[in-house]
């Protein structure tokens, strides 16, 4: 079998750990594996589409992108597999406890804390939720942006980190952020305990996804797809490294929790139909 070489993107030095973990099992198992690291997810869904590399660890943006940039010049690109911790995850808006803001319409002119320009979970999905309702970001209220890891599309949290400390500081009425992420930053005191509500939450959407770019072909494909979902949280080389990557299985990828993600990138312009970069304030 010719070698499959994997792009992920190196938002955190445990990446190199977790893909070199994985190819060592894939290898192991008579797979020809590799892979190479990105400074950012735009490149990587270029490099993907463009038969670069094989396949691509993708969050939720990078594969909407890479979708658009297929279609685009005819090519196929699949999503093969998921984290069981990727499905139906939700974002929420938190407030504070005792401030003034008790349903969505008290935000009217009110500023409001997101994450970086590109963080699909911290900013995209929350600002499309109050865009759903009536709101709209720059007309009904104030974002204020925390640009941490820009190119990252959110992987780095810390800029739903500095929102979250905006909001107990006062500077916001309101901060947007992933539910678990909200529990985090209670449980390390970030966010004070009992301190802040949840306001509002996104309808369940999914995250990142393990794709398939052209390169790869329908065979190759299958059998690193049914290889991936045999690997059991029972072995203690594989248990390992699903619990740096924060999962305990494999499930089959899936196309159809993007829904809202879709239509935060239309509203906003970030991508085109093409798939270009067209969000005016994005520099990855």
């Amino acid at each position: 079998m010719t070698e499959i070489v994997l792009g992920a993107v190196a938002y955190d030095p445990k990446v190199v750990t977790i893909w070199s973990g994985f190819r060592s099992c894939l290898r192991a198992r008579g797979v020809p594996f590799d892979f190479v690291l990105y400074a950012h997810y735009e490149r990587q869904a270029e490099d993907l589409v463009g038969g670069r590399i094989d396949v691509a660890w993708h969050s939720p943006l990078a594969w909407l992108r890479t979708r658009r940039l297929a279609a685009a010049t005819g090519r196929e690109v699949l999503p093969l597999v998921m984290r069981d911790t990727d499905r139906d995850l939700a974002s929420v808006i938190a407030v504070r406890a005792d401030g003034p803001v008790r349903t969505v319409t008290d935000l009217k002119g009110e500023a409001v804390a997101v994450g970086a320009v590109d963080s699909p979970q911290a900013t995209l999905l929350p600002l499309q939720h109050l865009r759903d309702q009536g709101f709209a970001a720059g007309v009904d209220f104030e974002v204020r942006r925390h640009d941490t890891g820009v190119g990252l599309h959110g992987d780095h949290i810390g800029g739903e980190r500095d929102a979250a400390r905006a909001l107990v500081a006062g500077k916001v009425a309101a901060a947007c952020m992933t539910d678990a992420n909200h529990l985090l930053f209670c449980q390390e005191g970030t966010l004070p305990a009992g301190g802040t509500r949840l306001l509002t939450r996104t309808e369940p959407y999914d995250h990142c996804v393990l794709a398939a770019g052209p390169s790869l072909g329908r065979e190759r494909a299958d059998s690193l797809t049914r290889l991936l979902l045999s690997m059991s949280y029972a072995d203690p080389e594989v248990r390992h490294l699903f619990e740096l990557e924060g999962l305990t299985r494999w499930v089959s990828g899936r196309d159809t929790g993007y829904r809202q993600l879709t239509a935060a990138v239309d509203a906003t312009g970030f991508y085109d139909a093409r798939g270009r970069v067209t969000a005016a304030e994005y520099r990855p």
